[in-house]
């Protein structure tokens, strides 16, 4: 017995069944009756369960977090979802490759459970370009920036991946480091990485320094295996290095075994510094020299920028929210190395 059931029996739409049984006041005695007469005759139950999903897919949010083992992701993405939940909205989390196009991804979502609003953790800006005209629900990309995109429902809550990447450079350049390398994203696949490229090639114009993207600079994922083995390559091509910058302290951490595996020392041989600031790096031995991002003010802006999307109508907004280079124990001056 469904409620379809019960209307064809009783002769009342559809709707009016439902409000019956909802305790709706806006239904006539004769007809509240009438179809009660047919609920008690075969002893109906309104699914309780159904309705509190129903109740939950109306007040729905997506999350789609690119990558599963991104370390900041997974600090922002829990506060991110307990601030959320205490909101009452439900949160609905996605996972996909770093490589995936989360715009397909996003599309599929909406067509298949209709959200409210869409949190991105990272993002590919050709992706974005080609296909996000398809969303019409509010949205904010998190930890990189959509500004000058041109999207009204897009917001965006980062750090400024450029100035930050480059106060990296400027750091290691002001311990007396010359022979600098890089280890980053895949360009092509990360914005992150294209936008923190940058900001290190500004650096060394601004120093007077020479760059020389072939020999300085090795893609990686952002992952601790592929940290080691990128860190391996960069030794072959530069083994004249004192200091890299790494675009992750997740590939930082492989980074570090590789230049040990090598019968080499950090920071006496070789100063690491990464990016991102996650609680692992401070128990690391030596601890991680990093630029550490403010995992909890970008999670609880995201958050009020998209429900403020989603309940005022609010216009898309695009902040950054500040930096700290740590100074840590992997990365030592020149003239500390012993």
């Amino acid at each position: 017995m469904t409620i379809k059931d019960i209307a064809r029996e009783s002769g009342y739409a559809v709707g009016t069944v439902s409000r019956v049984l909802n305790n709706h006041p806006d239904v006539s005695q004769k007809a509240r009756e009438s179809i009660m007469t047919v609920v008690e005759k075969y002893n109906f139950r309104l699914n309780s369960n159904a309705k509190h999903l129903k109740q939950q897919a109306k007040k729905g949010i997506v999350i789609i977090v690119k990558g599963s083992g991104n370390m900041l992701f997974a600090a922002i993405l829990e506060r991110i979802q307990g601030l959320v939940e205490q909101s009452g909205y439900v949160c609905q989390i996605c996972y996909i490759d770093e490589e995936n196009n989360e715009m397909e991804q996003a599309i599929q979502l909406c067509r298949e459970r209709q959200p409210q609003g869409i949190f991105f953790l990272g993002s590919n800006r050709d992706y974005f370009r080609n296909h996000f005209a398809e969303l019409t629900v509010p949205c904010v990309l998190v930890t990189n920036s959509a500004a000058g995109w041109g999207f009204g429902n897009l917001s965006s809550v980062s750090t400024d991946d450029a100035a930050a990447a480059a106060a990296a450079i400027d750091h290691l350049i002001m311990l007396g480091h010359y022979h600098i390398g890089i280890l980053g994203g895949q360009m092509e696949r990360s914005q992150a990485a294209q936008t923190r490229y940058k900001g290190c090639v500004r650096s060394f114009a601004e120093h007077g320094r020479d760059f020389y993207p072939n020999r300085q600079y090795e893609p990686a994922r952002f992952s601790v295996e592929a940290g080691y083995q990128a860190m391996g390559r960069l030794l072959n091509k530069m083994p004249e290095l004192t200091a890299v910058f790494v675009m992750s302290d997740v590939m930082a951490i492989g980074a570090i075994r590789a230049i040990q595996d090598r019968g080499l020392k950090v920071p006496n041989d070789v100063s690491v510094l990464g990016f991102d600031g996650i609680e692992l790096g401070s128990y690391l031995v030596p601890q991680l020299a990093t630029i550490r991002q403010d995992e909890e003010k970008i999670a609880r802006r995201s958050v009020e920028i998209l429900l403020s999307m989603i309940e005022n109508e609010d216009s898309a907004v695009h902040e950054f929210v500040p930096f700290k280079v740590v100074s840590g124990e992997s990365a030592v001056s020149m003239n500390r190395r012993t």
